[in-house]
């Protein structure tokens, strides 16, 4: 895969970080094309970058062989957003909570923290073809 591949509804990217811009510009003219306001624009902004992020480095650990989609579905008033990547999987209980005095100080994993304030519902599963993060938000 050399870029971004854009069909309806879902942009898939190599595992590399400078695709973000890339998925940062479809979520943000997709979600305006919906008629979602600028403040819930960037809540959702800041959670999907963050599971797509987390997909590139931890999932498919910067293999830009490996691919990266996040697909963006809207019924009603709810907006529901899936990521998937290659990797092998993790468990999401198993991260730190970053509320923990110990943690506090600490520089990573408040990730699934701020996607779960952010967000309305998130799903971890993984999958025989990775890891799959569904994100839902009414708006």
């Amino acid at each position: 895969m050399d870029g971004p591949i854009i069909k309806d509804n879902t942009i898939t990217i190599p595992s590399d970080q400078d695709y973000l811009v890339a998925v940062d510009d479809f979520l943000e003219g997709t979600l305006r094309g919906f008629g979602v306001d600028e403040s819930t624009i960037a809540d959702i902004a800041i959670s999907v970058t963050e599971v797509v992020n987390n997909g590139i480095i931890h999932g498919n650990k910067c293999d830009p062989s490996k691919a990266l989609t996040l697909q963006i579905a809207r019924s009603g008033s709810t907006l529901k957003f899936v990521v998937s990547d290659e990797g092998e999987g993790f468990d999401p209980s198993c991260v730190d909570d970053p509320l923990k005095e110990e943690n506090l100080l600490k520089e990573v994993g408040r990730g699934i923290f701020i996607i779960r304030s952010l967000m309305d519902k998130v799903e971890f599963e993984n999958t025989p073809e990775g890891v799959r993060v569904t994100m839902t938000k009414t708006v």
